[in-house]
């Protein structure tokens, strides 16, 4: 891994290591105050700040499970979530994770498919999505074929899933918006653990600093998804993270 390390002897830490946590702390509360565990951004940190490929991936899952564990069990209390809504996206989305958690792209090709998916991250969150109270049925055939193809997409590339549902379920009327970031934040949460179960094996040892980045993203996934389970709008400051998606994902295709 590029940049510094934690030190031992009680030494200081290096200002990379230090930027890295405020950056995944920051992520967190923005992406939390959604309904999301922020993978999309974690990966684009450490894009940005030459975190080794490799480990981009499993240390995005890892992040992904302690943020939306904590939204999930914000917005649930909340009594935004539907079990009804969840089940049949999850079902289909969990073997699809661990399959894609299986296969390893070449560095060249998850590099690209990553940088593209950062592009679309950002585009979600710099669109301000609004719901209504017309809420309709869908057939659960295409929840299933919904959950089938982000789960696979989670496990292959490192993320969660959710900044593509939430969208669709407010724009195909499916669930208000809190719902729907009540039901994406357990969804992250399965997808994630089941794309970790698959790449297992072939996990590399992750950096030594992980246990600070743990520890700043259940900090900022309390205090966002805290927020965001009442009132806070993030818009402005989700336009700004979008700022950095997109230029992390133009470095990963064009560099």
């Amino acid at each position: 891994m590029a940049g510094g390390s934690v030190a031992n002897g009680g030494e200081t830490m290096e200002p990379i290591t230090v930027l890295i946590i405020l950056a995944i702390f920051l992520v967190a509360v923005l992406y939390s105050s959604v309904g999301h565990g922020g993978a999309s951004g974690y990966l684009a940190v450490m894009a940005l700040l030459a975190v080794a490929p490799e480990v981009t991936r499993p240390t995005a899952l890892s992040l992904n499970l302690f943020v939306a564990s904590i939204a999930t069990i914000q917005y649930y209390r909340a009594g935004h979530f539907s079990w009804r809504l969840f089940l049949p996206f999850a079902v289909a989305s969990i073997p699809m994770a661990y399959i894609g958690g299986t296969i390893q792209l070449p560095t060249s090709v998850y590099k690209i498919v990553l940088g593209v998916i950062l592009m679309l991250a950002a585009a979600r969150l710099a669109w301000n999505l609004k719901s209504d109270d017309y809420v309709k049925d869908h057939p659960v055939w295409l929840s299933f074929a919904v959950g089938a193809v982000l789960g696979l997409l989670s496990g292959l590339v490192g993320v969660g899933g959710g900044i593509f549902l939430t969208p669709l379920l407010l724009l195909m009327h499916w669930s208000n918006a809190k719902t729907a970031a009540g039901v994406s934040a357990l969804f992250i949460f399965v997808n994630s653990a089941a794309g970790l179960a698959g790449a297992w094996g072939k996990m590399p040892t992750l950096p030594s600093e992980v246990w600070f980045w743990i520890g700043a993203a259940i900090v900022g996934g309390l205090i966002g998804s805290t927020l965001g389970a009442k009132r806070f709008d993030s818009l402005t400051l989700r336009r700004v993270l979008a700022v950095v998606l997109v230029v992390a994902g133009a470095k990963l295709i064009f560099t």
